[in-house]
């Protein structure tokens, strides 16, 4: 193994004095091309150009001497830290870190972070991303050569935000361009880059206090001034008998899963009680209803709880075919005909809810002719009510509600 191995993270401005003197006496350096031909390498150290880093960690393993690895900014954030410490390495570092070019992208825009989604559109997560993106207001997106600012944009398209897409940070090539979305396929852009997507409602909107922030990131259910999930009808602009009870809505969240990253389609979503409550869990939702008068209420309601989530007005059948693709999906109306339309987009989750007996057989059927393994169950509940002293106890218990429910995932 090798005697020393440092990991620099430059940023463009000149090296520390630690970081200097580490790469002067180094026998082996290893970085971009760019980083290997700005920076004063040794003329008789080795060189290697940081394409795989599993392939430069073997030689560095390999190497008897001194190493250094240039990497950008902070290389422990989304950095070459991460696959330098597999344990198959056996390489113990230290790491000199520069200012991250997150931080140097946000600074460059002149706005706080903490608040903000940090994700990579690296080893093929570019629509994971995306989601993120619609989901939240404002997010870092650290790009890759093949899934880029152009890329991300037309994942996007249809969703408002604003790009500010920062290219080679740190370096006298700096620029700092500002683009509303649509506009950011028409150019060509220069790696390496990073893009803050930002747009949408703000914690503001929601009547939470931004200032108050503590913890970085943006936690399950935050903003929003109502703990918890599966809260009463009521809280919900439009509620009426198509508002999913919180019973219901509790496990067909549980059958959803929804988090950072997936796509969900609420399809027949009524006040968009179960939209609102799955965009909470950090998924990018999508809320389908024939009227427009409806997706408008649903709406107010995302925006009450201080969560993203596009709608799209018509009949469902119609409209899914334009919608990106999901991961999971929820059909709280429309039975097995619109069942059979989710199907042909393959999600990974599906959870439908049936009006009759009749109809769940009609919807099991759908579902196992495409390939999905189902399951379901009656799910009945009653509410329990105060009663006056003395009152027997069957009259504390309210009227049964019933729900039929199916989920179904692709059978292996």
């Amino acid at each position: 193994m090798a005697d020393r191995i440092t990991v620099i993270g430059w940023d463009g401005t000149p090296l520390t004095e630690a970081a200097a003197a580490a790469l002067t006496a180094a026998t082996l350096v290893a970085g971009a091309p760019y980083q290997l031909n700005a920076l004063p390498v040794p003329a008789g150290a080795e060189r290697i150009a940081l394409g795989s880093v599993e392939s430069a960690a073997r030689r560095i393993a390999e190497h008897r001497g001194a190493v250094v690895v240039v990497a950008e900014g902070d290389p422990g954030f989304f950095g070459v830290v991460r696959a330098l410490r597999r344990p198959e390495y056996g390489l113990e570092l230290e790491v000199l870190p520069a200012v991250s070019s997150v931080a140097a992208a946000f600074a460059r825009a002149g706005m706080a972070w903490e608040d903000a989604q940090v994700v990579s559109t690296h080893g093929g997560r570019l629509r994971r991303a995306a989601n993120v993106c619609r989901a939240h207001s404002k997010v870092a997106v650290l790009t890759s050569a093949d899934a880029g600012p152009s890329e991300l944009a037309l994942m996007l398209r249809g969703v408002h935000r604003t790009f500010v897409v920062c290219e080679a940070l740190g370096t006298a090539d700096e620029d700092v361009t500002v683009l509303t979305s649509d506009r950011v396929p028409d150019h060509d852009w220069r790696d390496p880059n990073v893009v803050l997507v930002i747009g949408g409602s703000t914690p503001q909107s929601a009547g939470v206090d931004a200032t108050a922030g503590w913890l970085a990131g943006r936690p399950v259910g935050y903003p929003g001034t109502e703990r918890g999930w599966a809260l009463p009808g009521d809280a919900y602009d439009g509620d009426s008998p198509r508002t999913l009870s919180p019973q219901t809505r509790a496990v067909v969240l549980a059958r959803l899963g929804p988090g950072a990253g997936d796509l969900v389609w609420c399809v027949g979503a009524g006040s968009g009680a179960l939209a609102v409550e799955t965009a909470r869990f950090g998924a990018a939702v999508v809320a389908v209803e024939e009227s427009a008068a409806t997706c408008a209420r649903i709406a107010v309601n995302a925006r009450r709880y201080g969560v993203e989530l596009e709608t799209a007005a018509g009949p469902a059948t119609e409209v899914l075919g334009g919608l990106p693709e999901p991961d999971a999906v929820v059909v709280e109306q429309g039975g097995a005909e619109v069942v059979r339309a989710v199907l042909t987009r393959r999600p990974a989750r599906l959870v439908a809810l049936a009006g009759t007996v009749a109809e769940a057989g009609e919807i099991r059927a759908v579902m196992t002719t495409a390939g999905y393994r189902v399951e379901g169950m009656v799910l009945q509940s009653a509410p329990l009510q105060a009663t006056p002293s003395g009152s027997d106890a069957e009259s504390a218990i309210g009227p049964f509600e019933s729900t039929l429910l199916l989920w179904a995932e692709p059978a292996p």
